[in-house]
């Protein structure tokens, strides 16, 4: 078979075990790739991505991790680039989310959002640059949400999480371009997944209304914009914010959501544990 365009690239994807993250493993993977995931948990079909691994001349392995942890990721990252001698790529996709309108939101779901959403992706490029600058070469790619760049009512602490990856982004791309290493972040729109089935079918029909191509976004769709920035397709891209939405951060939800006294579950934008519908998915 032809080599793929992350033929034995050594990736790190945060968050990989299901949703967005799953996603851009099993993309890599197609494309011949050594990715190593780290989740609290492994991915419940971890034995056929060992398959599809297997066909596409990579390999994938799994690593418990808090990616929240300072110690425990910097001794994950550098066991990566020791046993593979080197990290090419990287993902920063885990999240979570804990909504509330900001009066009544409490301190820990504040630290935690961020801590978990921002201070992970700094941890782990953290510790992934110091390789990277070394060999002259890398990619870095953030997984934001186009709510980090038009807001959402009920996630104060999760919006700001969103965007200061996208100003980390693109400070972090001026700190490590003159050593070759690009920095990239996706901001994923309204993504389907198993965890939007709980949202009722009115408020979906509204939300997909919304979105200028008239449906909502697949895992998969995201999966491949990360795979163009990490590959060699995207060699002259470094902070950018490539904005996988369908189109709905240029027109706005505003049409549709309106000001609540409570958070709209229809517009949660959380990646992680199926809080709601937006670019649900990162682990």
């Amino acid at each position: 078979m032809a080599d793929g365009l992350l033929k034995d690239s050594v990736a790190i994807v945060t968050g990989g075990s299901k949703g967005i993250g799953h996603a851009v493993v099993a993309a890599f993977l197609r494309e011949g790739a050594r990715v190593h995931y780290f989740s609290r948990t492994k991915a419940e079909d971890h034995a056929e991505l060992e398959a599809l691994a297997a066909s596409g001349g990579g390999v994938v392995a799994w690593t418990a991790c808090d990616v929240a942890d300072e110690k425990g990721v910097e001794a994950a990252v550098d066991a990566v680039a020791a046993a593979e001698g080197r990290i090419d790529v990287v993902v920063n996709n885990a999240g979570i989310t804990r909504d509330n309108l900001v009066f009544r939101m409490s301190l820990d779901d504040w630290d935690t959002v961020v801590r978990t959403n921002l201070t992970s992706a700094f941890l782990v490029s953290r510790t992934a640059a110091r390789h990277m600058i070394k060999k002259r070469s890398g990619s870095i790619i953030n997984v934001s949400s186009v709510v980090g760049i038009m807001g959402n009512g009920g996630q104060t602490n999760y919006s700001a999480s969103k965007a200061g990856l996208i100003g980390f982004t693109k400070s972090l791309a001026r700190e490590v371009s003159a050593r070759k290493v690009r920095v990239n972040a996706v901001a994923p729109g309204y993504i389907d997944t198993a965890m939007t089935e709980a949202i009722p079918e009115e408020a979906k029909a509204k939300l997909a209304a919304a979105i200028p191509l008239g449906r909502t976004g697949s895992p998969e769709e995201v999966a491949k914009a990360v795979l163009f920035l990490a590959s060699d397709l995207a060699s002259y891209v470094t902070g950018e914010v490539l904005k996988v939405d369908g189109g709905l951060a240029m027109r706005g939800y505003a049409s549709i959501a309106k000001p609540a006294t409570k958070p709209l579950r229809g517009f949660v934008d959380p990646q992680e544990q199926g809080h709601g519908p937006w670019n649900r998915g990162a682990e």
